[in-house]
């Protein structure tokens, strides 16, 4: 066989459709309409009912906007679904934007210690050509987000509100990778020419204050201290005066963040279930909580997050949320669109398979806030997101079971939940996996 393509080859190709009736008609759909409105199947609407048989009140929706802090708005809804239950609140928020700032001085910091790290690794070796190519971004995870608040707390939204660049990052991302790389390229050049590590560091504090200078300006400086005030659903009013976001974090969220555990399902023949695994090079907090996944069976997975869904808690999960949804109507269901019908072969790779050859990752947190169980089984998902209220229902989105195997991966649960076998299993060293691995992805999708 020939190893370029040949006029005879496309000839051919030419010909197998035109032999098939109804080609022109899709081709002519599909061209017009685009790929997933020429394909969308009816059925998954009728299907995909947003009404479920274990269901936690919530509220409101919030809007993360022009930036990926998906993985941040859902820790956080998942904290005031337990405060405004508590103290009566309705759709209070507590801010997004204080904890961006501390992200990113943290990650700012946590770059700069990597680059001292790897000084005498080749410039253009994988490892450093790694972390220069997003030295931060606005993408985390779970346990980046506790390390957060375990250092600096939570505020109200009121206290520390949203700024055009905490809602726009577009323009604050750009500017700081800029700045870290010539860090980045400041500290290699001093360690080329044999400064000592204590030079290293005296240097990266005055970088340190120039982003922390940039920060302020873009987003605004966090309180220290702050007076809460609020009327409850009762009309009852309150106040406290000259609180720390420490305080405020311990007396009305409460949550006991080292009791939640990050499970996944990643069912790759490296990653063995019942193992647990970090990522290196991935965090923000130097000291804080480290990344560590248990990984699990997709069965035990689901278990897990309905257990703690009957509970009346809501489950942080991260997903491919691009896959096979549909943002307006807030559906996201394998059979939503009828791909391989219209084109008339398959697409057949498995969870594994997709993880493998880089066709699939978490790319978006959400929140699970439901279930509908027929016969103890699911069948579809309640998925509050933070997109706003213009998309989904009321910014709600529904999700089938068979998409919830193929594309999520990431759960956060209490691990009261864990049966011994699991809780002894959590307990493991973890194993250490690549910067580059597929766990390693950060959700971030606007």
């Amino acid at each position: 066989m020939a190893r370029e393509i040949t006029p005879g080859m496309a000839e051919s190709f030419s010909r197998q459709i035109r032999e098939v009736p109804q080609s022109k008609v899709i081709r002519d759909a599909v061209m017009k309409n685009g790929i997933k409105a020429a394909t969308i199947n009816n059925d998954s609407f009728v299907s995909m009912n947003h009404v479920f048989s274990h269901e936690i009140e919530t509220g409101k929706v919030t809007n993360q906007k022009q930036s990926g802090r998906c993985w941040m708005f859902a820790a956080l809804n998942t904290f005031t679904h337990k405060l405004n239950a508590q103290f009566k609140l309705k759709d209070f928020e507590l801010s997004q934007n204080y904890t961006f700032f501390w992200d990113k001085f943290e990650k700012a910091n946590y770059f700069l210690e990597s680059i001292i790290e790897t000084a005498d690794e080749p410039l253009e070796g994988r490892l450093v050509s790694w972390l220069l190519a997003t030295p931060q971004q606005d993408g985390g995870q779970w346990d980046m987000l506790v390390s957060l608040i375990q250092k600096y707390g939570a505020v109200p939204k009121q206290v520390m509100p949203e700024t055009y660049n905490s809602s726009n990052s577009r323009e604050l991302n750009p500017l700081l990778n800029a700045k870290l790389r010539e860090d980045a390229m400041v500290l290699r050049k001093m360690y080329a020419e044999g400064r000592s590590e204590e030079d290293l560091r005296q240097a990266k504090t005055g970088m340190l204050a120039e982003i922390y200078k940039l920060l302020v300006f873009t987003l605004g400086e966090p309180p220290k201290t702050f007076d809460f005030e609020f009327r409850d659903t009762d009309k009852v009013f309150h106040r406290e005066q000259g609180i720390t976001p420490q305080q405020f974090f311990q007396k009305y969220v409460g949550f006991a963040l080292d009791d939640y555990v990050s499970i996944i399902n990643a069912p790759t023949k490296d990653k063995p279930f019942g193992k647990t695994y970090t990522v290196q090079y991935l965090g923000n907090v130097i000291g804080g909580k480290p990344i560590k996944y248990l990984n699990v069976d997709m069965e035990t997975f689901k278990n897990l997050a309905i257990r703690q869904l009957k509970d009346n808690r809501s489950v942080w999960f991260g997903c491919d949320v691009a896959e096979s949804s549909d943002r307006n109507e807030g559906i996201m269901d394998t059979a939503l669109y009828d791909v391989e019908i219209a084109f008339g072969f398959p697409f057949g790779m498995s969870k594994a398979e997709r993880l493998d050859y880089k066709d699939s990752v978490m790319t978006h947190a959400m929140v699970l806030t439901g279930v509908n169980l027929v016969d103890g089984r699911p069948n579809r998902w309640k998925v509050e997101n933070s997109w706003g209220e213009k998309v989904g229902k009321n910014g709600y989105f529904v999700m089938s079971d068979a998409w919830m195997d193929e594309y999520t991966y990431q759960i956060v649960v209490d691990k009261k939940y864990l049966p011994d076998e699991l809780q002894k299993a959590w307990e493991q060293e973890p194993i250490v996996l690549k910067p580059w691995d597929p766990m390693g992805s950060l959700a971030w999708m606007k």
